[in-house]
């Protein structure tokens, strides 16, 4: 997990204990290491991906859109040459 990632998961987990009623929070240490744990296995299980692969394949797609405009406009152009 990258370590910016487990740094949000920290400041959720601290949100979440703060969230807490007072007589509660007396024990936030320990619910904060449960919460931090809860909250990772939970993520791993939905097999999410990172912002940077995510915008990897954005990338990938983008420049296969593009080459695939080109190359229907490459057959068009050559579909119009056999018809004449």
């Amino acid at each position: 997990m990258a370590q910016r990632d487990k740094l949000n998961l920290d400041e959720l987990a601290q949100q979440l204990v703060g969230s807490l009623p007072e007589s509660i929070r007396a024990i936030g240490d320990d619910l904060e290491n449960n919460f931090r744990g809860l909250l990772q296995s939970g993520l791993q299980r939905m097999d999410l991906v990172t912002r940077e692969e995510f915008d990897l394949q954005v990338a990938v797609l983008e420049r296969t859109r593009a080459r695939l405009e080109a190359l229907e406009a490459e057959l068009e152009r050559l579909e119009e040459g056999l018809n004449r």
